[in-house]
């Protein structure tokens, strides 16, 4: 089964029902530079907190995350 991606703003972490992501919790999260977005994944149905957002397959997401929005100019040298 293929994993899905959902970029999310920080401030709706609270709303994630952790037994539905592959996440643990919110200190298991990437989190942009600015800290204002993360993400998460998940395997088969969208979990309703998540119904109508823009859902990302893992090239799409990889690219996203390689973006400046994700990466320091550190990581990329």
């Amino acid at each position: 089964m293929s994993k899905n991606f959902v970029i999310i703003n920080s401030s709706e972490v609270a709303n994630i029902d952790f037994d539905k992501v592959l996440q643990t919790s919110p200190e298991t999260m990437r989190y942009n530079l600015s800290g204002d977005k993360t993400f998460v994944k998940f395997e088969g149905e969208t979990p309703s907190f998540l119904s109508g957002k823009t859902l990302l397959e893992h090239s799409e997401i990889l690219e996203v995350l390689s973006g400046p929005e994700w990466t320091s100019e550190e990581e990329n040298i």
